[in-house]
C-alpha cells in the first residue's frame, strides 16, 4: 500500500479508494468468472449460497455492532437504515430472506443454509474478521471497510446478466436480492464515501482508510479462494457441505 505524508485533497483521495477497488476488489476472482460465465456447476452454485450466506448474515450484525459505538444520533439515524435493508419488516423481509429464495431456486432448503452448518472454515474466519474489525477499530477504519459496495452495482449487474443467460434457476424471484441491492448500495455508499473523505482529513487517516478498505477486499477475496479450493478444485474441508446435503424435499 503507498503511504503518503501530506494529505491528498477529497477529490485524489478519492480516486485512490476507487483505485483499491480497481485493482482488487473480488469481481477479478475466477470464479465469479466461472459463475456469470455459465461455467459453474449446479453444486458449485449451491456451495456459493450456503457460504456467501454467513457473509449476508452478518452484515446487519456487524452494522449493529458499530451502531452501538456511535454517539453521534445522525449517523446512527442514517446508518439503521442498512440494518433495516437486509433484516426487512416481519412481514416482508429484507436482503438475507431475498437470499434465502435463491438459496431455495437453486433447490436447497433455505432452513438448512440460515443454520449456517454447511460453510467452510475459510469462510467463518474471513466472516468474523470483518465483523471484529467493524466491532473494533476506529469508526473511520469501519466506515472506510464498507466502501467495496462502490463498486457492487457492476457485479450485481454482471451477476444478473449471467445467471439469466446461463442458469435455468434464475427468474426475478431468484435473483430479487441482486435487483434491490443496485439501489440500495448507491444510498449507502453516497454517504459513506462522503463521510470517510470528510473525516480522513490527514495522511495518516488517509491511509488508515485505505488500509481498511483493503483489507476488506481482502475478506472477500479469501471467501472465494476457499471456494474454488474446496468446490472447483475439490478439496472439500471437514464439516463443510457435501453435494446432497440440505437439499430442497
Amino acid at each position: 500500500m503507498t503511504h503518503h505524508d501530506q494529505a491528498l485533497s477529497r477529490e485524489a483521495f478519492e480516486a485512490r479508494l476507487r483505485r483499491i477497488g480497481l485493482e482488487r476488489y473480488h469481481d477479478k476472482h475466477p470464479f465469479h468468472r466461472r459463475l456469470h460465465g455459465g461455467e459453474c456447476t449446479p453444486d458449485e452454485v449451491r456451495a456459493w449460497v450456503v457460504n456467501r450466506w454467513i457473509y449476508q448474515s452478518r452484515i446487519p450484525m456487524k452494522d449493529a455492532a458499530f451502531l452501538s459505538r456511535v454517539e453521534d444520533p445522525h449517523l446512527r439515524r442514517i446508518w439503521r437504515s442498512r440494518i433495516e435493508d437486509h433484516d426487512g419488516g416481519v412481514a416482508e423481509g429484507g436482503g438475507i430472506r431475498r437470499w434465502l429464495a435463491l438459496a431455495r431456486a437453486v433447490g436447497l432448503d433455505p432452513d438448512y443454509v440460515a443454520s449456517g452448518r454447511g460453510a467452510m472454515p475459510a469462510t467463518r474466519f474471513a466472516v468474523e474478521a470483518y465483523v471484529r474489525f467493524v466491532r473494533d477499530m476506529p469508526l473511520l477504519d469501519a466506515v472506510a471497510a464498507s466502501l467495496t459496495e462502490m463498486f457492487a452495482p457492476a457485479i450485481h449487474a454482471a451477476r444478473i446478466e449471467g445467471l439469466l443467460r446461463h442458469y435455468d434457476f434464475a427468474d426475478d424471484a431468484a435473483l430479487s436480492y441482486f435487483r434491490t441491492r443496485l439501489t440500495e448500495a448507491p444510498k449507502d455508499v453516497a454517504f459513506g464515501l462522503r463521510w470517510v473523505l470528510d473525516h480522513a482529513d490527514t495522511a495518516e487517516r488517509q491511509d488508515a482508510a485505505a488500509a481498511a478498505l483493503e483489507f476488506k477486499t481482502d475478506v472477500l477475496w479469501a471467501q472465494l479462494d476457499a471456494l474454488w479450493h474446496g468446490y472447483v478444485e475439490g478439496h472439500i474441508p471437514p464439516g463443510a457441505w457435501q453435494p446432497g446435503e440440505g437439499m430442497a424435499r
